[in-house]
C-alpha cells in the first residue's frame, strides 16, 4: 500500500486501522472501543482494554528470547560499557519495583525521575509502568528553580537521582541541586532513593534519603508482577515549556502510547526484533521517552543508551559503536550533524556503518547544507521528521520504508498515518488550499493513539492552549508556522509564540527568566531567542543587576556572567 492511500485509509477508516496496529502489543483485556470522541477534544483510545508498558518492553521478550540484547549502555564519561538481556533487564526492573514499593509507591503515585543518563534511570521508568506508578522525568542538570516548579506541580511519593552526572569530563553535581529544589517547593516527596556513581559528594538526609545499592540487594530476588491497568491510565507527566512559564506536565495514557510506539517503529523507523537501535537523545526529553526506552523495547530490539558527546574522545565515537553494535536505525538532531561536520572529515569513513538501514534527524528544521552533508558522508537514506513533546512520535516524516529519493531537504516530510495535519490562516481560521501558502500546523481530532490526553491536572489549561487559539473552530495548534507544496511536503518555518528551540529543545522564555532572576544579584532580567547557525536558537538573556558594585571590575563581571550561564545551559 503506498504512503498517500495508507494514510488516508488511517482517517478514513479509523476503526479497522487501530485495530490491526493493537495487535503489535498484547492485551490482558481485550478493548471494546477504538476511540472515544464522545467529550472532544479528549480522545480515549481502545476503551476497555487492559495492558502494561513494562510487559510488552521487557517482559514479553524475556519469556522468548531471555538472551536477546535489550539495553547497552555506553559511556565514554566515566569508560563503561554494559550490556543486559532482556531476563537481566527485567530483573534489574523487578528490583527497582520492590525498592519503589517498599518506599511506598502505589499504583497512580508519580515518581520523579532526575538522574543522567545510566541505566538506574531506565530501571526506574520501566519500573514504573510495571506496578502502575506514573514517572515524571526532569532533564539532569535542570536548575533548582525549575525542578522545583516540577516537583510542587507531580507531588511525586518518591525522588529518584544520583550523585552527579558527568559532561565533556566534567563532573555536574545533582544532590546540591535537588536539596535546594527540594527546599523550595511546597511539596515535600517522603523519600529521595540515590544512586552513588562516586563522582561527587552526596550528602544523605536521614529518615528521607536512602542508598539504592542497599536496597537494591536486599531485593536482589524480587519478583514484582506487572499491574494490568486500563488503556486510559495515565502512564507519565513530562514537562515542557508553556508561554507563561508555568511548565505544563504532558499526559500520557498507556495502551495508546504503546500501541502508538509499536506501529512507529514499524512504519517509520523500519525496526525489527533482535536488532539495535540508538538514539543519541536523553530521556529528560520526549524523544529519550519514546525511542530510547519504550519504542525500541516494545519492538524487541536492543536499545543503545549513550552517556557522552559526539566528539569525545574523538568525532568517531558514534560510529565505532554503530559497528561494534550493528546498528540498524539511528536517532538524532540537526544541531548534533553540524558540530560533526566541523570535526574531522575522516571520521565517519573510519568504521563499518553497512548494519545502519537509516539516519532519522528531528528536533529542529534540518537545513540543506547539513542533510547533503550528512546523506553524502554516510551514503544512507536521512529520514527528517517533525513532532512535538505532547504528541510523542511523530506528525510528519517518511514511513513504509521510503528512501533518500523520496525526500525533499529541508523538509520533514508528509502527513503521517493517523494524523489529519492541515494549514490554516491563523486570523480567519480557514483552511489554506495550494501549493506554498504560509499558515499555522494544525491538527483536527481526534489525536491519533500516544498524543496527550490532557495537561496533568489542568484539562481547562489543555483546552485553552492547545485547541482554542485558530478562531472559530477547535483545532489542536502545533504553534509552528509552515507551508506545503504541490507534492504535499511540509516545511516548517518557526514558532508562532515566545518559545524558542534551542538545539531542538523548547524552552520558554519566561521559565529561563524565573531561573536566572533567582540569582541573588539579578533584579530584573528578559531572555529573548537568536538566531544560531549550530542550534537554531540560542538564549540571550539581558539582566539588570541590584548592586552594581559586585560587577564593577571585570573579574566579578565575569564572575557573574558565567554563574547566569550556568542557569541557561542547565535549562
Amino acid at each position: 500500500m503506498g504512503f498517500e492511500d495508507f494514510h488516508r485509509r488511517s482517517l478514513q477508516d479509523r476503526d479497522a486501522f487501530w485495530t490491526e496496529q493493537a495487535a503489535l502489543i498484547d492485551w490482558q483485556t481485550p478493548f471494546t472501543q477504538v476511540c472515544d470522541h464522545s467529550n472532544p477534544p479528549f480522545a480515549r483510545w481502545f476503551v476497555g482494554g487492559t495492558t502494561n508498558l513494562c510487559h510488552n518492553a521487557v517482559d514479553r521478550h524475556a519469556a522468548t528470547h531471555p538472551d536477546r540484547q535489550a539495553l547497552i549502555w555506553v559511556s565514554t564519561e566515566v569508560g563503561q560499557e554494559i550490556v543486559y538481556t532482556f531476563a537481566e533487564l527485567q530483573a534489574e526492573v523487578e528490583r527497582m519495583s520492590a525498592i519503589l514499593l517498599s518506599l511506598g509507591v502505589q499504583q497512580g503515585d508519580r515518581v520523579l525521575v532526575y538522574m543522567p543518563m545510566i541505566p538506574e534511570a531506565a530501571f526506574a521508568m520501566l519500573a514504573c509502568a510495571r506496578i502502575g506508578a506514573l514517572h515524571s522525568v526532569v532533564f539532569g542538570g535542570f536548575a533548582s528553580v525549575s525542578l522545583a516548579s516540577r516537583i510542587d506541580d507531580a507531588q511525586p511519593t518518591v525522588v529518584v537521582s544520583a550523585d552527579a552526572g558527568s559532561r565533556g569530563g566534567k563532573v555536574v553535581p545533582y544532590k546540591g541541586l535537588l536539596d535546594e529544589a527540594i527546599r523550595l517547593s511546597s511539596h515535600k516527596p517522603a523519600h529521595v532513593l540515590m544512586v552513588n556513581r562516586g563522582l561527587s559528594d552526596m550528602p544523605m538526609q536521614a529518615g528521607r534519603d536512602v542508598d539504592y545499592a542497599g536496597l537494591r540487594q536486599a531485593h536482589l530476588n524480587a519478583q514484582v508482577p506487572c499491574v494490568w491497568v486500563e488503556s486510559t491510565h495515565p502512564s507519565y507527566t513530562l514537562y515542557t515549556s508553556g508561554t507563561t512559564g508555568k511548565p505544563k506536565g504532558v499526559q500520557r495514557d498507556t495502551g495508546g502510547y504503546a500501541v502508538a510506539l509499536a506501529a512507529s517503529m514499524k512504519h517509520i523507523f523500519l525496526g525489527q526484533p533482535g536488532e539495535t537501535y540508538f538514539s543519541t537523545s536523553d530521556i529528560g526529553w520526549v524523544v529519550g521517552h519514546s525511542y530510547i526506552i519504550y519504542g525500541p523495547l516494545i519492538a524487541g530490539m536492543a536499545t543503545l543508551m549513550y552517556e557522552g558527546l559526539p566528539t569525545r574522545p574523538d568525532a568517531a565515537v558514534w560510529w565505532s559503536l554503530v559497528e561494534r553494535y550493528r546498528v540498524t536505525s539511528m536517532f538524532s538532531a540537526p544541531t548534533a550533524v553540524r558540530v560533526l561536520k566541523k570535526q574531522d572529515p575522516a571520521a565517519l569513513s573510519r568504521h563499518d556503518l553497512s548494519s545502519l538501514r537509516a539516519l532519522f534527524l528531528a528536533g529542529e528544521p534540518l537545513d540543506e547544507p547539513t542533510a547533503k552533508w550528512i546523506a553524502e558522508a554516510l551514503g544512507k537514506p536521512i529520514i527528517d521528521n517533525y513532532w512535538q513533546t505532547e504528541t510523542g512520535w511523530p506528525i510528519l516524516s517518511l514511513c513504509n520504508g521510503v528512501e533518500s529519493a523520496d525526500s525533499k531537504f529541508g523538509s520533514p516530510g508528509k502527513a503521517v498515518y493517523g494524523y489529519d495535519v492541515k494549514l490554516v490562516d491563523e486570523n480567519t481560521g480557514q483552511d489554506l488550499v495550494g501549493p506554498d501558502k504560509k499558515g499555522v500546523v494544525v491538527i483536527e481530532g481526534p489525536l491519533p493513539p500516544g498524543c496527550m490526553q490532557t495537561v496533568w491536572r489542568d484539562d481547562e489549561r489543555f483546552i485553552k492552549t492547545y485547541w482554542s487559539s485558530i478562531p472559530g473552530r477547535q483545532v489542536y495548534s502545533t504553534f509552528d508556522w509552515g507551508i506545503r507544496d504541490k507534492d504535499g511536503y511540509f516545511f516548517i518555518l518557526g514558532r508562532t509564540d515566545d518559545v524558542i528551540n534551542v538545539a531542538g529543545h523548547r524552552l520558554g522564555t519566561r521559565e529561563i527568566e524565573e531561573s536566572i532572576s533567582s540569582h541573588p544579584n539579578v533584579a530584573e532580567v528578559a531572555v529573548v531567542g537568536v538566531a544560531d547557525q549550530l542550534k537554531g536558537q540560542v538564549a540571550m538573556a539581558f539582566a539588570i543587576l541590584k548592586d552594581v558594585s559586585r560587577a564593577a571590575d571585570d573579574a566579578s563581571a565575569l564572575k557573574l556572567e558565567g554563574e547566569i550561564m550556568k542557569v541557561v545551559e542547565a535549562l
